[in-house]
């Protein structure tokens, strides 16, 4: 293979139907795109890279799912509508054999979810990719951190823990031994972005983020941003079978599912007055929600079981640990 601009040509060019909101995308110095009126544009941006968010070895079509889904996941914790999406990426060398599956891979979800590839670049260097996308919200309708109040209902979507039981089975052999260890490594590189949940609770939602960093890390963005407390009923945690079965140990696997990141599944925040429709509201989406504590005043967050305080000492995840 020759060069930068045919590894662009053979694996990101026209590959896909181009949005009409899009005049011109790859092939020149800048793309040039038009927003509908009223809309807010969403931003984001977030680098991965081998050795702390994927394994130099992995899958490269698991690890173009991984990459774009978690960009998307902050678009559904805005309550936006994917548009666009740039990609910078480095590689060692110009390895089709890994390119081929990752550009496949990262089509297929960019189609899935209607977002074009616009722009990025290429480079020589250590195994990495950096995506930012862009959606749109309505204007003043987008999600935020900060609008937690006392007595809400704390809800998550989807079940929790799954990402950090894959990646033990990753970096742990004798976790690979485990019943469903294959299961759940698949499930810590495909994460399902929640975008229609995201949608759904525009007006709805006081607070909303997507769970990156462990639930109990993210909640306590929500709680500074909103300047409140917070309670867990952990009994209440939605955990799979197979995260069970993974652990043999119920107590050890709510604990995970505190503190697992990269599981980009939502937490938000709802008051009493919508908690009752909150199954109707979601059922279109597809998406399961679980209410699992309520905000209330103060600056600490607590840990319950059947309304008894526990003492259980749980952090977030480090997105600094080498694999």
């Amino acid at each position: 293979m020759a060069g930068e601009f045919n590894l662009i040509t053979q694996y990101f060019v026209n590959r896909q139907t181009q949005r009409k909101d899009v005049q011109l995308s790859l092939g020149d110095d800048s793309a040039l795109v038009t927003s509908p009126d009223n809309v807010q544009i969403a931003i984001s941006t977030d680098t991965l890279v081998a050795g702390t968010h994927f394994i130099a070895e992995a899958n490269p079509a698991w690890v173009a799912h991984k990459a774009l889904a978690s960009n998307l996941s902050d678009l559904a914790a805005m309550g936006a509508s994917p548009a666009w999406v740039s990609l910078a990426l480095t590689l060692p060398e110009p390895d089709e054999m890994w390119l081929a599956p990752f550009s496949e891979a990262f089509f297929d979800l960019a189609n899935y979810f209607n977002i074009q590839l616009i722009g990025g670049d290429t480079t020589k260097g250590p195994l990495s990719m950096t995506l930012t996308v862009q959606g749109f919200v309505p204007q003043g309708k987008a999600l935020r951190r900060d609008g937690a109040k006392v007595g809400d209902w704390i809800y998550v979507t989807g079940t929790l823990g799954d990402s950090a039981a894959g990646l033990e089975a990753i970096l742990d052999e004798k976790a690979r031994n485990k019943p469903h260890a294959e299961t759940l490594e698949y499930r810590h590189y495909h994460a399902t972005p929640r975008l229609l949940a995201g949608q759904a609770l525009r007006g709805v939602a006081s607070s909303c983020l997507d769970i990156s960093d462990g639930l109990v890390s993210d909640l306590g963005h929500i709680m500074r941003a909103s300047g409140v407390a917070a309670v867990i009923d952990v009994d209440a945690l939605p955990l799979s079978s197979e995260l069970e079965t993974f652990y043999r140990d119920r107590d050890h696997a709510l604990q995970v599912a505190l503190s697992s990141g990269e599981e980009y599944e939502l937490c938000f925040t709802v008051p009493e007055e919508q908690k009752g429709q909150m199954d109707t509201l979601l059922a279109p989406t597809g998406t399961k929600a679980t209410c699992i504590g309520q905000i209330r005043s103060g600056d600490s967050l607590s840990l319950e079981r059947a309304g008894k305080a526990l003492d259980w000492h749980v952090s977030g995840y480090d997105h600094f640990k080498v694999m």
